[in-house]
């Protein structure tokens, strides 16, 4: 049975950020796309807008000084516009490592992404490390 359309999206965009295919990732996210980050940290908030998600990934990177690893372990669709990603996010920065499992939640909308929740397992450890 061939995978739902959702998932294949959600699959093309973890794949595009792995490889920091920022363009393609771009062209997965409607315009006013919201990625909403967890915490009180300095990269928590809210994200309005393709530039301002791409800037947000951007300094992700450059926190991590590009040890950043994501790897998508499922994602599970409901057919109505929600798709739920599972992955594993490790990263180092300042001396401290980080390895926790997180997901996001996506809103599609025709075939581009409307919203992202990210949800982290433990939101004072994530605080933490981005402090």
């Amino acid at each position: 049975m061939a995978e739902h359309v959702h998932a294949q999206l959600v699959r093309k965009g973890y794949d595009a950020f792995v490889r920091g295919d920022m363009d393609t990732l771009r062209g997965l996210l409607a315009a006013d796309c919201t990625h909403h980050v967890p915490g009180s940290h300095p990269l928590a908030g809210d994200f309005k807008g393709q530039d301002a998600i791409i800037d947000m990934y951007g300094r992700l990177a450059e926190e991590t000084a590009g040890t950043m690893r994501v790897e998508m372990l499922n994602v599970m669709v409901d057919g109505r516009g929600h798709a739920v990603a599972l992955h594993r996010f490790q990263a180092e920065r300042g001396g401290r490592s980080y390895d926790e499992t997180g997901c996001l939640i996506f809103r599609i909308v025709g075939e581009k992404v409307t919203d992202i929740d990210e949800c982290v397992t433990d939101i004072d450890a994530a605080d933490e490390f981005w402090a």
